[in-house]
């Protein structure tokens, strides 16, 4: 009698567990979906409001240096699958050098440093989020030899699309100004990569529609308003950046002055 009804009582919590794992797919599915739907919309819908823009941009950049409009980088997307990330020329065409430029890089044409600043060279990566290799909110794509730094860490990050903006992307939206002039590359791989490693996986293990959503939200705000946004490095939480401030000498006194502050 007693074997029965454990037995009994073993089959209700497989029951159980059956359905929860069904339920847990069935909501994951509905997420993919609405985010489908979503990257479909306002990608489609911003390259239609932002044609002229384009445009305008793609031949001013035609018209200041010789070489294309456009180029495809080469970085590592979902499932570890190499793509082409569309984004305007901002470099004289067939340059070379580090994969990191700081904003005074000689081998940035005259507009390069305003296409860098204002992220409009990002515009053209609509086109990728249209065809499905990138979403508006993901991971940010890293070039495959930083990858091959931390292979296994990426596994999960690579599990989800990478994004035009999300977590790592408005926490190290100044990342250019805080990089070692003198090793940029070095400092990136050893100081700011393990960070943005960290952000990316809590991203990938938590990501969601609601996320999605209020990733955008916060990013269309720190682009209306011009202001850094914070991002909790176990929550994910995000809110608006206190400015940061630094001693600095005036003859013999000091004074506090607020400056652009590194990502933490």
């Amino acid at each position: 009698m007693r074997h029965d009804s454990s037995g009994t009582l073993a089959g209700w919590e497989n029951i159980e567990c059956d359905v929860g794992d069904d339920v847990s797919r069935a909501g994951t599915a509905v997420d993919r979906a609405l985010k489908r739907g979503l990257d479909i919309f306002v990608a489609a819908g911003l390259l239609l409001v932002l044609a002229l823009l384009i445009l305008i941009v793609a031949l001013a950049i035609k018209l200041e240096s010789s070489g294309p409009s456009f180029y495809r980088c080469r970085r590592v997307g979902r499932g570890g699958r190499e793509f082409g990330m569309l984004k305007f020329r901002k470099m004289h065409d067939g340059a070379d050098g580090p994969a990191l430029a700081s904003w005074d890089d000689e081998r940035f044409t005259r507009l390069g440093p305003f296409l860098a600043r204002t992220k409009l060279d990002e515009l053209p990566q609509l086109w990728n989020v249209l065809r499905g290799q990138m979403s508006l909110v993901g991971p940010r794509p890293e070039v495959a030899a930083f990858v091959e730094v931390h292979p296994a860490e990426f596994t999960i990050i690579h599990s989800v699309k990478p994004g035009m903006t999300g977590l790592c992307q408005l926490a190290f939206a100044r990342e250019s100004n805080v990089l070692d002039p003198e090793d940029r590359v070095g400092h990136y791989v050893n100081q700011i990569l393990p960070q943005k490693i960290a952000i990316d996986q809590l991203y990938a293990s938590q990501s969601s529609f609601a996320m999605d959503l209020r990733v955008l939200a916060w990013t269309a705000l720190a682009v209306l308003m011009r202001r850094e946004v914070a991002v909790h490095r176990q929550t994910g939480d995000l809110s608006l950046r206190a400015p940061r401030v630094e001693p600095q000498e005036v003859g013999t006194e000091t004074q506090q002055v607020a400056i652009d502050g590194a990502q933490a």
